[in-house]
């Protein structure tokens, strides 16, 4: 394996893989430690607790470094929350999220004792009350709320609008007034609000502290005495410019419901957050198979493909991506995979050095939502990953 040397630049940095069979995920765990440490030195001495979105990766290694920072896990299915105790995290710092959780996850999360269930609808509450009552356990829950706050982000990563299928409407929480005190094996902890992912326009956040704080007021009328509030996550990255912000603004994200979020005593305020921690510390390494040029278009055909990153043909997302191996002349390429999809694109109309068979090309932001996603349509093999720190 070739040595790691870390005052490289990063086109400098990801060159020295020359050798290595793409494609595959690369990440650089210094970033990651850096950005880490940015997230703690923004909620020190506050009462905020983040948990890890395990659903934007969950690779061993990178979930053992965010456990090792003190960081709890935010989990969608059984899998993810097996995977969070294998990796070491305490069962009362995981929360167990998602609209559709099964019988058979409810009752191993009530086995491990952890944390609280983000419940989504009145029948998950009974559905869980009836098996922590066979159990002979009280299970903690938050109430995931639809705020009906728009994220302006991608349709397919909004779930804060109130025809989206998250969270319990308005309608649906006078139900939960009406019946709560009848649900014996389930306590009532908190609140759970998520309005969507990649957010940038963080006003948004600010509108949705002022949901908040109505609805904290309309419990207390109602006698509920909540002991935290879990806001999501959501946080965005910079794509256009990975380089340039390779760590998410979370001072500003952060400020934002310190300044407007109206919380009373020692309640706690929980996060949730993934991409934003883990979305710059990725890359995906691919070569060149072919420049093929068309009537209209100059391909560059790469080994890589939505089989690897999905984001590009799910969500039109955009991805910065680098030719390391060539500097000379200019070229405008659509940037595709070898999948039998036309939907298998990373980039439309990229500028690009002029760029040949064998060169080695990066696409950044890759450590969010790509390895997770990856499958193995046209029965391709798994990427493997690499991590900075085995090559020290």
């Amino acid at each position: 394996m070739v040595k790691w040397m870390k005052k490289m630049s990063l086109q400098d940095r990801l060159s020295a893989f020359q050798e290595v069979k793409t494609p595959f995920f690369y990440y650089d765990m210094g970033l990651l430690q850096n950005t880490l440490n940015e997230v703690k030195r923004c909620i020190a001495g506050t009462n905020f607790h983040v948990h890890y979105a395990l659903k934007a990766n969950v690779n061993k290694p990178i979930l053992e470094l965010i456990r090792k920072n003190g960081l709890g896990a935010d989990c969608v299915s059984g899998n993810e929350v097996k995977r969070a105790l294998e990796t070491g995290f305490d069962p009362d710092s995981i929360v167990f999220a998602g609209v559709g959780k099964t019988d058979e996850e409810i009752s191993y999360a009530l086995d491990q004792h952890i944390f609280a269930f983000n419940c989504e609808s009145v029948q998950e509450l009974e559905v869980i009350n009836d098996l922590a009552r066979q159990k002979g356990v009280v299970a903690n829950v938050a109430l995931r709320l639809n705020p009906n706050v728009d994220p302006e982000t991608h349709q397919y990563i909004t779930t804060g609008l109130k025809d989206n299928k998250f969270g319990i409407s308005l309608k649906g929480l006078d139900v939960v007034f009406d019946q709560h005190q009848s649900w014996k094996n389930i306590r009532i902890e908190g609140i759970h609000f998520h309005i969507g992912s990649q957010v940038t326009k963080l006003g948004k956040y600010k509108e949705l502290s002022d949901r908040v704080n109505g609805l904290i007021t309309h419990f207390e009328e109602k006698g509920i005495d909540l002991s935290y509030v879990n806001l999501g996550g959501g946080l965005g990255i910079d794509y256009e410019n990975p380089q340039g912000n390779p760590i998410a603004p979370f001072e500003d994200y952060f400020n934002i419901f310190k300044q407007h979020l109206q919380i009373k005593g020692d309640k706690e305020v929980h996060f949730e957050l993934g991409r934003s921690i883990v979305g710059q510390c990725g890359t995906l390494l691919t070569r060149v198979l072919y420049a093929k040029e068309a009537e209209t278009t100059n391909f560059l055909i790469v080994d890589a493909g939505m089989t690897e990153l999905l984001r590009p043909a799910l969500y039109q997302a955009h991805h910065e991506i680098q030719n390391l191996s060539s500097v000379e002349g200019h070229q405008v390429y659509d940037v595709v995979g070898p999948i039998c999809e036309t939907s298998d694109f990373f980039g439309k109309e990229v500028s690009l050095p002029m760029s040949n068979r064998g060169d080695l090309v990066a696409i950044l932001s890759a450590g969010a939502y790509a390895e997770v996603m990856a499958s193995q349509y046209n029965l391709r093999d798994k990427a493997p990953a690499i991590y900075s720190t085995d090559l020290s």
